[in-house]
């Protein structure tokens, strides 16, 4: 049985934020204020998230500068402050131009490109928290951010009218990084060691990908030597906007295929790879 490779996507950072300025910068006055998928904000205000994100990164990481020291008691607590520090960015930001908005963004983000291109992917680093609660090696680290850049962009660029980074270049990494979230999303399913649970996200940047229970624990595989007890089919699409709560999973189950135990397969349109 052969287990996922690590995701090296640090080369990927530079030609999605060029993506990305070059988008902004050709829109016209009312494609800033369009809505988009992420609830109330509008294309501008994802673009000032973006900002803050690459400001962040830049700040706590790289500099070492921690602002604050909240004491937070678990799950609720910590997305309750991300959900907070998010807001209040994007409020007081709203009082930049779009001009101004890509000229920082271009800053911040070609510094946030360098930074990660500076990083051991295979060092020791922090929790993925939608993956699991343990220390992640720095690659996952680093496609969490890169799945954060991708899905606000792809948002922006629905809400526009414009095609996205589909290619499987750009794509297929935000695809594999989502899935490693699997097994924290079954962690709480209990089933007899060897239940077997496939997941087959189809499209040209999409893949198999297996779930095992072995030693009371879920484990994720690329391939293995028997079947499933149970397989969900969902098209990449409609993937990343499951995984990112653009699409809820009531939705998802009209444009998804099961075989076998529906009821194992059905926690697979619960998973969420994002924090807030």
């Amino acid at each position: 049985m052969r287990k996922p490779e690590p995701i090296i996507v640090s080369h990927l950072f530079p030609d999605t934020l060029d993506a990305l300025l070059a988008l902004l910068t050709s829109l016209s006055a009312d494609d800033w204020n369009k809505p988009t998928a992420a609830a109330r904000w509008s294309v501008k205000d994802i673009a000032q998230h973006l900002l803050g994100g690459e400001v962040g990164i830049l700040s706590r990481r790289r500099d070492s500068y921690l602002f604050s020291h909240a004491q937070l008691n678990g799950w609720d607590d910590f997305v309750a402050f991300i959900n907070d520090l998010n807001d209040v960015w994007v409020k007081a930001t709203r009082r930049l131009s779009p001009v101004v908005l890509c000229d920082l963004l271009e800053l911040a983000g070609r510094q946030a490109c360098a930074y990660f291109d500076s990083l051991d992917p295979h060092a020791d680093g922090d929790p993925v928290e939608w993956a699991g609660p343990e220390p992640a090696p720095v690659w996952l680290d680093l496609a969490r951010e890169y799945t954060e850049r991708w899905h606000h962009q792809q948002q922006i660029r629905d809400a526009v009218g414009k095609p996205g980074l589909k290619e499987p270049k750009y794509f297929a990494p935000v695809i594999d990084a989502f899935v490693r979230a699997l097994p924290q999303t079954y962690k709480d399913l209990s089933a007899g060691d060897d239940t077997l649970i496939a997941l087959n996200i189809t499209g040209d940047s999409g893949g198999k990908w297996f779930l095992l229970r072995e030693n009371d624990s879920w484990s994720l595989y690329l391939d293995v030597d028997r079947q499933p007890q149970a397989e969900v089919s969902i098209d990449q699409d409609v993937a990343w906007r499951l995984f990112t709560k653009g699409m809820n999973k009531e939705e998802a189950q009209k444009r998804a295929t099961f075989n076998g135990d529906q009821t194992l397969a059905a926690r697979v349109l619960e998973m969420v790879s994002v924090i807030a």
